[in-house]
């Protein structure tokens, strides 16, 4: 198995994150999204996936692109360290905040959507990092109030074992990081935060300990 990743991409960090709580032993390719004008434009992954987005996952059988459809594919094929609960109403809530950080911040905070700005729209760094700071609080604020006020959030997410929930969080919050977001504003993501990034999975997946780290 192999997972094609860029070690600060937020999306290739939760497929790691996964992989490493089902114990999965997987080859990390490197795809660099700044290096060569961007190898994830090149024809070479073009081929692999089309989209030309990381992070993918190739098996024998299949290719597979998109965080969350990897993930759930997983959960399907390897059950054992199940990362969605076993009832209905919890599977569609730890749904609900992985994509509330998927569809709601990731797509509008992203590499492409960032260069977009300042190269063909003609906005300034500063313009671009109030941009970025701007909807990641809104969606990190909402994210919180979810958390905050549902009976469903233990230690994690949902409950008291990491959930895919989980696996989208901590990256998020890692760029948040990046960008000098004041994550301790938001207590019960920085306190879920700080459980699951001391846990041996979540260290693994960490960006700084890829083969492609800088």
């Amino acid at each position: 198995m192999k997972l094609y990743t860029y070690f600060r991409s937020s999306a290739a960090y939760r497929v790691r994150i996964a992989l490493n709580l089902k114990g999965l032993a997987y080859e990390a390719v490197p795809v660099h999204l700044l290096r060569d004008g961007g190898q994830h434009l090149a024809d070479e992954y073009l081929g692999v996936n089309p989209s030309g987005l990381v992070p993918a996952l190739q098996t024998d059988d299949i290719v597979l692109s998109q965080s969350m459809a990897i993930i759930e594919y997983l959960e399907e094929v390897h059950p054992l360290a199940p990362l969605l609960p076993r009832d209905a109403l919890g599977r569609a809530r730890v749904r609900e905040l992985a994509q509330i950080i998927a569809c709601d911040i990731h797509p509008i905070c992203n590499l492409r959507v960032l260069k977009y700005l300042v190269k063909h729209l003609g906005q300034s760094e500063e313009a671009k990092t109030d941009w970025y700071r701007h909807w990641v609080i809104e969606g990190l604020r909402s994210l919180e109030s979810h958390l905050a006020r549902n009976p469903g959030t233990g230690s994690f997410c949902h409950g008291d074992t990491p959930t895919m929930a989980d696996c989208f969080l901590v990256p998020q919050v890692f760029n948040a990081k990046r960008f000098d977001i004041d994550v301790d504003a938001y207590p019960t993501i920085a306190r879920i935060n700080a459980l699951c990034v001391d846990l041996p999975a979540f260290k693994a997946a960490h960006p700084g300990q890829q083969p492609d780290a800088e």
